[in-house]
């Protein structure tokens, strides 16, 4: 098995590990930031994969605006799930 392999399995193992705690986590700013997480992991999988104008995009697009979009709402809303 080659490095890389082992790296890819890393990062999805490391992927999944944060969408669970995304899902699980009552505090709603903490599960934006393992969404922010997800997508963190998954533009280094896309870079991997050699495609790096994609994994540009999704670190942009994934990691930066949508996490910014995310702490607004949850600022102007509660916090905490119920």
């Amino acid at each position: 098995m080659s490095w890389l392999a082992v790296l890819v399995l890393v990062l999805v193992v490391v992927q999944i590990i944060a969408a669970l705690f995304s899902v699980w986590q009552k505090d709603l700013l903490l599960a934006a930031l393992g969404t922010s997480a997800i997508s963190v992991v998954l533009s280094v999988l896309f870079y991997l994969l050699q495609a790096p104008d994609v994994a540009l995009t999704e670190a942009a697009i994934g990691v930066a605006l949508s996490t910014i979009i995310f702490v607004i709402a949850i600022k102007k809303t509660d916090r905490y799930e119920e």
